[in-house]
């Protein structure tokens, strides 16, 4: 049977909304590098003020793009973004590996303090291998591990690595870990692609002696699987004993097996795979249930004919096992002269559209911060005032955390007078004792006998709990609009929302706004 012209104009219409609709749950990251200074700080020798100056005006950046999360590099190479007793200083933030910040403080401290500021998570990000990034050039601590058990590294490519081999080396990275979520209030634990490096043709990393201590029989690829299947899973279980709410996100590279290799694997022609080059079996992982998140690094263009987009965001798609599955976007490339498909500025946006497709997807993180400073294409300006137009939630995890809070209860101070020109004052107050709570959703109806909470463009604002107090503006209301009800939402540090709130029910007079009821809307 044909369709009309009007009925198929229609129906694209119709699909067009749906793939642009803004989810309420989002995961809306942004990768903050420290090695070599790539995002931050953007010198080894600014004072801790300046310092602190540039991560605020970062923060605030991201914030205004529409940003809910920020994973920070706290680890670059096995030193330290925080006061530790196993690693020094890294050289990136004052210069000298093993110099603390003057005037002193605790940049991972004041990090995470100034993100949840924000409503944002703070993800810590830690390169679990790399441990001199260029040697002979780098400046290595004394007390640096390197120096105290050489034994355990192997130097591949101008680069000392840990060898993922050796026990005492995953023991050793397994406590840095540990020590992290013990001391700070993070939202996660975050490893990229780096395990075992990437060939370089023509030379081999040299693991003779521990494949030999270790290997039990094993062919050396099964071997070195094996050796990062075990950190992984020691990770997964030392971050849940710590915190239970701690999530464990990997970003690997964007291809597990080329369908040649594995019938299982994506139809691309990498030249290197997690499985067979990093030794990273990533589905494993997945399947197994030992890491809450996946950030695939799907840094090419639509239409790249050996690891295209749409090919590799459809394969992560099928095969996220029900964990969180967000895609790393290389807008940096944007920058590259060139990477020509990446000057188009409907790239990104046509990369957002198309991961909204799968239910599979639940978000986005970008690499890297520095390259928003510079708007590339308008980007910046396209996800503020389009895709990520209203604040989203990052998607809940049930297997961590399904208990929803109570609601808040939600006051305006009624013994002023009930008129008001520019601002009302809201106070919130949690009847049950929660810990969990961290942060009140805003939201502004129009109607108050439609009360939909699942629209995210209802929502005002996502306010961290601190003080319970909000002034709502009500000189930000259109002048055509005459009514607004305003209600509230409690939110947990692991994404659960409560019902609403009794709302706050306004209508225009003249020139300010008349406060008409307080009711319940359950």
């Amino acid at each position: 049977m044909k369709k009309s012209p009007r009925i198929l104009a229609l129906l694209l219409i119709f699909i067009s909304q749906n793939i642009m609709a803004q989810p309420k749950y989002e995961f809306r990251g942004v990768w903050v590098a420290t090695v070599d200074n790539i995002d931050f700080p953007s010198t080894k020798n600014l004072s801790t003020e300046a310092q602190k100056a540039e991560f605020i005006s970062l923060l605030d950046m991201h914030k205004r793009n529409g940003m809910n999360a920020v994973i920070v590099q706290i680890r670059p190479a096995t030193d330290a973004f925080y006061p530790s007793s196993y690693e020094p200083w890294s050289e990136w933030l004052t210069g000298q590996q093993g110099k603390p910040p003057v005037p002193y403080y605790d940049p991972l401290k004041f990090m995470i303090t100034e993100t949840h500021k924000r409503g944002m998570e703070f993800h810590a990000w830690m390169n679990p291998y790399r441990a001199e990034f260029r040697i002979g050039k780098s400046s290595i601590s004394p007390t640096h591990i390197t120096k105290l058990h050489p034994e355990w590294f192997i130097n591949y490519g101008g680069t000392k690595y840990f060898d993922p081999g050796n026990k005492d080396a995953q023991n050793y990275v397994t406590n840095v870990v540990r020590d992290v979520v013990r001391r700070y209030d993070i939202d996660a634990i975050h490893f990229d692609d780096y395990f075992y490096p990437y060939r370089i043709p023509g030379k081999e990393f040299g693991d003779d002696a521990s494949f030999k201590k270790y290997g039990n029989g094993m062919d050396r690829d099964t071997w070195r699987r094996s050796n990062v299947d075990s950190i992984i899973y020691k990770l997964s279980r030392v971050i849940k004993q710590e915190n239970k709410y701690c999530q464990f996100g990997i970003s690997p590279f964007g291809v597990w097996r080329n369908i040649d290799k594995d019938p299982e694997g994506s139809n691309t022609k990498a030249g290197q795979t997690n499985y067979d080059d990093l030794y990273a079996d990533i589905l494993l992982w997945l399947k197994m249930k030992w890491i809450d998140y996946v950030v695939p690094q799907l840094y090419w263009e639509f239409g790249q004919k050996v690891v295209g987009y749409e090919v590799l965001s459809d394969w992560w798609a099928r095969h996220a096992y029900g964990r969180q599955l967000y895609i790393g976007h290389g807008i940096y490339r944007a920058l590259e002269p060139r990477s020509y498909a990446w000057h188009n500025k409907n790239e990104l946006p046509n990369q957002i559209k198309r991961l909204r497709r799968y239910p599979q997807i639940q978000g986005s993180v970008y690499f890297s911060s520095k390259t928003f400073s510079s708007n590339p294409n308008g980007w910046s300006d396209s996800l503020r005032n389009n895709y990520y137009k209203y604040p989203a939630i990052p998607p809940p995890m049930p297997w961590i955390d399904s208990v929803r809070p109570e609601r808040p209860v939600l006051l305006y101070d009624s013994s002023k007078p009930t008129f008001y020109t520019t601002s009302i004052d809201l106070y919130f107050r949690q009847v049950d004792a929660n810990d969990l709570i961290n942060r009140y959703v805003i939201y502004q109806f129009d109607n108050p006998k439609k009360l939909d909470k699942s629209d995210p463009k209802n929502i005002k604002e996502i306010i961290v709990s601190g003080n319970n107090f909000y002034t709502f503006d009500l000189q930000s209301i259109p002048a055509n609009q005459n009514k607004i009800v305003i209600a509230a939402t409690s939110l947990t540090r692991t994404n659960n929302e409560s019902p609403l709130s009794r709302y706050v029910y306004l209508e225009r007079r003249g020139n300010g706004w008349q406060v008409i009821s307080q009711d319940d809307n359950q």
